[in-house]
């Protein structure tokens, strides 16, 4: 199906960070969700071996330092994750303010080059298109669109704002009102 005629509709990335601390550089599971020619077309998970061994989130995303001690750093995947962003012109997040932020921090923190791409945020979205749902959150939405998702997984919420992405296109929300201002 293509997009409205009011979007100028490229290749997108939906990306999603689990942490493990309050620093955003504390990045501990990464997901991304490619969006071609209007489809899903590919999905990309790790978990992300953080800074320190204190997990403070275990309540929110189920990780601990069991599953991340043995998982790779950001530094050892980002030659993957660069690979797969090829081709990609924008990010896409639920409440992008705080991945783009992790994202940044992250790469900072290993002294790594980001991919500097603009970011589009669902929940600006979401706010737009759904006035009479109460709460715009990633699992309220998902809800209101029947969207699967296991809440929390990095790999699972990247893609199901993908696909809250492609429904907010089908209502008329267009790219420019979801484009976070560049930093």
């Amino acid at each position: 199906m293509p997009p409205n005629s009011a979007t100028s509709f490229k290749v997108g990335c939906a990306i999603d960070f689990e942490t493990s601390g309050y620093q955003p550089w504390l990045s501990c599971a990464l997901g991304l969700t490619k969006i071609e020619d209007y489809h899903l077309t590919d999905s990309y998970y790790t978990l992300l071996k953080p800074a320190s061994n204190r997990v403070f989130f275990t309540n929110v995303h189920g990780l601990t330092w069991r599953d991340l001690k043995d998982a790779p750093t950001l530094e050892q995947v980002w030659p993957d994750i660069c690979n797969f962003l090829t081709g990609v012109d924008f990010f896409l997040a639920h409440n992008a303010p705080f991945d783009r932020k992790v994202y940044y921090a992250s790469l900072d923190f290993f002294h790594l080059e980001a991919v500097k791409l603009p970011f589009l945020c669902t929940l600006k979205g979401a706010r737009s298109a759904l006035k009479g749902l109460p709460s715009k959150s990633l699992d309220s939405v998902c809800q209101h669109f029947n969207i699967d998702l296991i809440h929390h997984h990095a790999g699972s919420d990247a893609k199901a704002c993908a696909e809250i992405y492609l429904r907010l296109h089908d209502l008329g929300i267009t790219d420019a009102q979801m484009r976070l201002r560049d930093i």
